[in-house]
């Protein structure tokens, strides 16, 4: 218990600087925010538009009220999830204050991680409970009932929780590239567009073909978006959920290891551009 709050005691104050951080810049937050609902109902549009366009009411075993509660529950676990940390490693690379937080006594990647999850903190108290009432709404008013279940609704908690770790300790990993690299700016713009096609957040899986969804599925980034949106949406048999939330530990297992790996050969590589 003691190491515990020991622990606690040492990173809660850069979850309280991340808490301050969102505060701070209200505007930018918000704005981000505000463009980001915009994309996503950019494309609630391209997709309506497919289905009226189609003589099915079903496409690739989505209805269209299946592909609204999908792009918005995506859009809320796309931005839940996002972490920043490729672009704040940088960031302090090229401006050498890495090198003031390398001799701090305390875990290089701890520190990014509890100054994230102030941010989370807005983020949560802001979006999550409007976008999910406002989904579990439009069910209601399309279907006629209730279509909300509390069990896949806590294991969606559960695997968003692991997707949000995943992407962090992704992130990082891709962060301390910059040692090696010096500047992310123009590869993070590729590396965030291929892991939005390859979780499922631009296309649901299943609408590829049945070898590519089935490879795509095994790989970390479905476990950051499609995985938690399948559970929350009860597209997912009880076999089918275990398996899914046990590739994602063990996902989260394998970055945090090529985490440590990767820290281990970077740091003998730093050389920082500003200072």
């Amino acid at each position: 218990m003691s190491r515990l709050r020991r622990f606690l005691r040492i990173y809660t104050p850069f979850t309280r600087a991340g808490i301050q951080e969102a505060v701070t810049y209200r505007a930018n937050f918000i704005c981000h925010l505000i463009g980001e609902i915009m994309s996503a109902f950019i494309m609630y549009f391209v997709w309506k538009a497919v289905f009226l366009s189609s003589d099915s009411e079903s496409f690739m075993g989505f209805t269209m009220e299946d592909m609204v509660v999908y792009l918005f529950i995506t859009f809320l676990t796309g931005y839940l999830t996002y972490s920043d940390g490729a672009f704040a490693v940088g960031e302090e690379i090229v401006d050498g204050s890495i090198a003031a937080r390398m001799i701090r006594p305390c875990s290089f990647e701890m520190c990014f991680l509890f100054q994230e999850l102030g941010n989370r903190i807005i983020s949560v108290s802001m979006i999550f409970v409007p976008m999910v009432a406002g989904v579990e709404i439009y069910r209601f008013v399309l279907c006629g009932e209730i279509r909300f279940n509390i069990i896949y609704f806590l294991l969606f908690l559960l695997s968003l929780v692991i997707a949000y770790m995943i992407s962090f300790y992704f992130n990082v990993c891709y962060g301390f590239m910059a040692f090696f690299f010096k500047n992310l700016w123009g590869t993070t713009l590729i590396k965030e567009t291929l892991v939005g096609f390859l979780s499922g957040a631009i296309i649901p899986l299943a609408f590829l073909p049945a070898g590519v969804a089935a490879v795509l599925n095994l790989l970390p980034f479905a476990s950051l978006s499609y995985t938690p949106v399948m559970i929350y949406m009860g597209m997912y048999s009880p076999a089918q959920i275990a398996l899914s939330l046990g590739l994602q530990i063990f996902w989260l297992a394998a970055m945090i290891g090529i985490s440590k790996l990767v820290w281990r050969s970077a740091v003998k590589r730093l050389a920082v551009q500003g200072g």
